[in-house]
C-alpha cells in the first residue's frame, strides 16, 4: 500500500483538542504539517472524525493462538498459575514459522482496533528442546518479520528469563525455551537490534521477565543494555507474587523494586495490581507508567488496579493487550473504569471533573502514557509518526470518544505511518494473513 500525502478529516483531536476542517499533510511516514479551519485538496484521503493511534504496550504475540483454550476449570481452584501451565503446553508445539503466523493475526486484529504500534514482551527464545538457535534471534526476527507484514509499529522488548522464582529457585522444564543469562541476553540484543532494524521506527529495549525470574544481581547486570530505551517488567501482578517477595525480601515488589533500581520514566511496571497505598504513591512520582491490562486480568483473576490514586498522585499509565485472549482497544478502556465503578460504586471515575469527559479522560492518559512506555510520541501533530484512526461519525468530538469506548468500540479506517491499512474496520491483508493463522492453529492443536 502507497503512502498518502494527506487526509483530510471534518474534526480531528488535536493535542491542545478538537478542531475542526483539519488537513494533515505527509511527508514519507510522519506528518509534515496540520492545518485547522483548510478544505481538502482533490487527492486527499478523507475522514470524519480522527484520532491519534494508540500503543498497546504489553503484548505476548503468540497467546493469541490459545485464546480460550484455558476456561474450563481444573480439580482445584482455577488462578493464573493454573492458566500457566496450559501456556506452557501451548508454547511447547510452536515452530518459528507458527510463531510468525500467530502474531501477524495478533497484530492486524490490534491495527483493526485502533492501536497502532504494539509492544512485543518477548520471551520465546529458544527452539521446543530448550538449545538455542543459529541465530539467536530467531524467534525475534519473526517478530519483526510478523510487525512489517501487517504494516504495525514495533518496540521489540526481548525478556530476560532466568529463575523459577524468588531467591533463585531453579526453573521448571516448561520454561527451557525462555531462558537466558546475561551473556547470551547480550547476544540476544545485539541480534534484535539487527532484525529490528528493517523494519521503519522500531525502537528496542528490554524487559526483565519479573522479580520472581531475575535475581537483583543479574537485573543491575542487563539494565545498561537499555541504553536510552525502555524498560519493562511485570510486577505485582498476583497476591502470591506479593506473598512470595515478602517471603523472600521482606518487602512487597513494588516497594522492593524503587529501593534497589533505577526506576524513572523509562520503565513500565506491568500490571502493579497489588499496591499499597504508599507504593501507589511513589510508584506515580517515579514518573514511571504503569502498563494496564484489563481484559487479562479480568480474565486471570488478578484483583483491580488502584487508579484513582494513582491519577490522583500525579501517576501515568498506559494499556496493552497482554495474554491477547480479546483484541479490543475500546474494550481495555471500557472495562479499567467499570472496574473502578464495582470498586468504588460510583459512576464516571477516571473523568477529571463534573462535566468532562470519562472517555476523553482515559484515551488521553492512555495516549500519552503507552507512548512514553513505547519510546515514541503520539498525536497529530508536525514530526509525530503519521499514525491516525478514523472513527464512525455518529456523535460529536468528546461524545464520539465516550460512544466508541462504551458502546460501539469500533473503527472505520486506520493509517500507520502514512500508509492505510485498515478499511471499513477491516485489514486490507485480513484474509491471507487469517487464512495462514488458521491452517497454523488447527497444525498446532492436532500435534
Amino acid at each position: 500500500m502507497d503512502r498518502v500525502t494527506g487526509i483530510h478529516s471534518a474534526a480531528a483531536l488535536l493535542p491542545d483538542g478538537w478542531h475542526k476542517e483539519v488537513r494533515i499533510e505527509l511527508a514519507g511516514s510522519r506528518i509534515a504539517k496540520v492545518e485547522v479551519g483548510a478544505q481538502p485538496r482533490r487527492d486527499d484521503e478523507r475522514a470524519a472524525l480522527l484520532v491519534p493511534g494508540m500503543a498497546n504496550l504489553h503484548s505476548h504475540a503468540f497467546q493469541r493462538g490459545m485464546a480460550g483454550l484455558a476456561e474450563r476449570r481444573g480439580p482445584a481452584d482455577d488462578s493464573f498459575w493454573t492458566w500457566r501451565e496450559v501456556m506452557y503446553r501451548f508454547v511447547g508445539r510452536l515452530s518459528p514459522e507458527d510463531f510468525e503466523a500467530i502474531a501477524a493475526q495478533a497484530y492486524i486484529e490490534m491495527l483493526e482496533a485502533g492501536f497502532t504500534r504494539v509492544g512485543e514482551f518477548h520471551y520465546l527464545h529458544h527452539d521446543k528442546s530448550g538449545g538455542a538457535y543459529s541465530d539467536l534471534g530467531e524467534m525475534s526476527g519473526r517478530v519483526a518479520a510478523a510487525a512489517q507484514s501487517v504494516g504495525i509499529g514495533l518496540t521489540l522488548l526481548p525478556v530476560f528469563y532466568a529463575q523459577g522464582g524468588f531467591g533463585g529457585k531453579p526453573p521448571g522444564a516448561a520454561q527451557a525455551r525462555f531462558l537466558s543469562n546475561p551473556d547470551f541476553y547480550g547476544r540476544l540484543i545485539e541480534r534484535c537490534r539487527a532484525h529490528a532494524g528493517g523494519l521503519e521506527g522500531a525502537i528496542v529495549g528490554i524487559a526483565p521477565h519479573s522479580l520472581r525470574a531475575v535475581s537483583p544481581e543479574q537485573l543491575a547486570a542487563i539494565l545498561p543494555l537499555a541504553g536510552a530505551g525502555p524498560v519493562h517488567i511485570h510486577i505485582a501482578e498476583q497476591v502470591k507474587e506479593v506473598e512470595d517477595c515478602l517471603a523472600w525480601s521482606g518487602k512487597r515488589p513494588v516497594e522492593w523494586l524503587l529501593d534497589n533500581a533505577p526506576v524513572d520514566p523509562r520503565w513500565c511496571l506491568v500490571h502493579a495490581t497489588h499496591m499499597t497505598d504508599a507504593e501507589t504513591k511513589a510508584l506515580a512520582r517515579s514518573g514511571a507508567v504503569a502498563g494496564l491490562c484489563p481484559i487479562t486480568e479480568a480474565n486471570l483473576g488478578d484483583g483491580l488496579f488502584p487508579l484513582e490514586a494513582f491519577r490522583d498522585h500525579g501517576g501515568t499509565y498506559g494499556v496493552g493487550s497482554d495474554s491477547n485472549v480479546r483484541i479490543d482497544l475500546a474494550e481495555e478502556l471500557r472495562l479499567l473504569e467499570y472496574g473502578q465503578r464495582l470498586l468504588r460504586r460510583a459512576r464516571n471515575v477516571a473523568s477529571r471533573g463534573p462535566g468532562r469527559s470519562t472517555g476523553r479522560a482515559l484515551f488521553d492518559a492512555a495516549l500519552t502514557g503507552g507512548a512514553q512506555a513505547l519510546g515514541t510520541v503520539a498525536g497529530i501533530e508536525a514530526g509525530a509518526w503519521a499514525d491516525l484512526v478514523s472513527l464512525a461519525a455518529d456523535h460529536q468530538e468528546d461524545d464520539a470518544l465516550d460512544h466508541f469506548i462504551f458502546a460501539q468500540g469500533r473503527v472505520s479506517e486506520v493509517w500507520c505511518q502514512g500508509r492505510k491499512r485498515v478499511s471499513g474496520g477491516r485489514h486490507l491483508a485480513r484474509d491471507a494473513v487469517t487464512l495462514r493463522f488458521r491452517t497454523t492453529l488447527r497444525k498446532v492443536l492436532d500435534q
